[in-house]
């Protein structure tokens, strides 16, 4: 009996994954311990093994698809299995729905219209027992990062009727990160397209079929939809043959204004690389005036660095009439605004924040730290050959001892009670392209100031190339966020839960001071601490502070 295999949870965190690459295809035979794909988690890319035997008959998440947890990832059976109930995910539950909906159908015809009614539950009918015909590839929208949700159709690059190989370009997808090529995994013809561009839809929607050209993927195409899509589509069936035509017509205007906004390639689309197109954003060029040197005239990104916009100046000649009379000034312009659609990870970043912001009663105190010990502190550590330290790395050590001795601040919230932890591993805030990323120092207590250092220049580089995998960004006890570096003065950060506390730093000013009864030019830095104070009062996050700035101002006292 054939076996669905889900998509697994491989880390605690994990709420989707993609599969990275799939090691396996169908029609082959699977043992027990095979490795049957590599799957893209929240935190890092993983190998998942296979539990069962038999042949693989399906897979449901093709390479660079992302899929929820525990939603169809493919299907393990006997060779030649019938596997299509499976597939199609069919239940008593939406068989009941269809029942309704014939029954719901029926109940509206009238008595001019009964031909045409039994004409129509005999589609319904053939729909309800629909399968996928042979060589038909049904591709849905993928899950191209760990938390995208839905996805937006930047760009088409191929229309239907068109036949595709594997390796083409299908499409350019936004996702929450960027805006990612996705590629064909299938030979055959574009039959069907389920998102236009521009249109956003959710991940595993339908978003293409493929197959052998002039196949009919029409029941196929009411069956990808849920039932509620079902019972629309039956809805606009039994509706009059003028008000059908009015739609289509209306659909058809909107497709030729698409169709004609862009005209510098063919069929009226700009084809460009993601990344040109978010050059060409910042920097406010129209992709339209670019021309391409890339592949069938393609807009690369040297394109649109090397594009200069042709000036046009028009010069108004004054009559002598008006010189001479009162000047009289009128400024016209268009008063304009724009939507921008929010990027999945934007609304990701939200969800994260929002949760720990509204859900942590949070307080936040500030102190003042003298840094000239710590600047000649480091002028020396620096000057031994091959050794680099830096501000943050002395205000991560810091950190770790001042936590060493106020573990109250060392600790987690749990509704019925309070985790102390007795490990210490500090979050350092990283800041990439595509939003923030927190690397964990493990153990920091326990590192010296050039262990921190080497580690967290480590770290920080595989966040920025999206190298670091997830046993290196979980379990932080604290967090350090610095802005300084900036030029941020004084700021306030959100706590990265389950954290009870993180530190804000600020960038070292130099001035006037009071030294000895002196006032004397010094360097001095502000830090924050945000403590959650169902677990920290404020009396504690004190303390903790002035230990932190007995360190800081001190530095020779974190090496004894």
């Amino acid at each position: 009996m054939a076996t669905v295999v889900n998509m697994p949870r491989l880390s605690d965190t994990m709420e989707e994954g993609v599969v990275a690459k799939w090691l396996k295809k169908v029609g082959d035979k699977i043992e027990e311990g095979d490795i049957l794909a590599e799957i893209e988690t929240d935190k890092a890319t993983m190998e998942f093994e296979s539990f069962h035997e038999g042949v693989l008959l399906h897979i449901g998440v093709q390479e660079g698809e992302t899929s929820p947890v525990d939603k169809l990832l493919a299907i393990i059976g006997e060779e030649g299995e019938d596997i299509s109930d499976l597939i199609s995910g069919g239940s008593s539950d939406k068989k009941s729905e269809e029942k309704e909906e014939v029954k719901d159908t029926k109940e509206d015809k009238s008595e001019d219209a009964k031909e045409d009614d039994g004409a129509a539950e005999n589609d319904n009918t053939s729909n309800n027992n629909a399968e996928i015909p042979e060589g038909v590839n049904v591709i849905t929208m993928p899950r191209l990062s760990d938390t995208m949700t839905d996805g937006t159709v930047a760009t088409w690059l191929k229309k239907e009727g068109d036949a595709v190989k594997e390796g083409d370009i299908l499409a350019e997808i936004e996702t929450d990160k960027a805006t990612m090529e996705f590629e064909c995994f299938y030979e055959g013809t574009i039959l069907y397209i389920g998102v236009q561009e521009g249109e956003t839809a959710p991940v595993d929607s339908l978003l293409t079929i493929i197959g052998p050209a002039g196949t009919d993927v029409s029941a196929l195409v009411k069956n990808g939809g849920s039932a509620a899509n079902k019972s629309s589509e039956k809805k606009s069936e039994a509706k009059s043959e003028p008000k059908t035509e009015k739609k289509e017509e209306k659909s058809s205007d909107k497709k030729e204004e698409t169709k004609t906004s862009n005209t510098n390639n063919a069929n009226g689309r700009i084809f460009a690389s993601p990344l040109a197109k978010k050059i060409a954003t910042d920097k406010g060029i129209n992709l339209a005036d670019v021309t391409g040197s890339g592949e069938n005239g393609r807009i690369i990104k040297k394109d649109v660095e090397n594009y200069t916009p042709k000036a046009t100046v028009s010069v108004e000649t004054p009559s002598p009439a008006s010189s001479a009379a009162t000047p009289s000034f009128s400024i016209t312009g268009e008063e304009k605004s724009e939507e921008v659609k929010n990027s999945q990870m934007r609304k990701a970043i939200a969800k994260s924040l929002g949760n720990s912001k509204f859900s942590a009663p949070d307080f936040s105190l500030n102190i003042e730290v003298d840094m000239d010990n710590a600047m000649a502190s480091r002028k020396t550590i620096n000057a031994i050959p091959d050794i680099k330290v830096s501000f943050n790395d002395m205000v991560v050590k810091a950190c770790a001892m001042a936590l060493q001795k106020h573990p109250q601040v060392n600790t987690s919230w749990a509704d019925n009670h309070t985790i102390y932890h007795r490990h210490i591993h500090i979050g350092v805030a990283v800041a990439v392209d595509e939003g923030l990323l927190v690397p964990v120092i493990k153990h920091t207590n326990q590192m010296s100031l050039t262990q921190i250092g080497a580690t967290v220049r480590d770290l920080a580089g595989k966040a920025r190339n999206k190298k670091i995998t997830p046993a290196e960004m979980q379990g932080s006890t604290f967090t350090v966020s610095n802005l300084g570096m900036f030029g941020i003065d004084n700021f306030t950060s959100i706590i990265n839960q389950p954290n009870s506390a993180i530190l804000s730093v600020g960038t070292i000013v130099e001035k006037p001071v009071v030294k000895n009864g002196q006032i004397v030019i010094g360097n001095t830095m502000k830090l924050t601490l945000t403590c959650d104070h169902r677990t920290v009062d404020g009396a504690v996050g004190a303390q903790f502070l002035q230990t932190l700035k007995t360190f800081i101002e001190n530095p020779v006292t974190m090496l004894a």
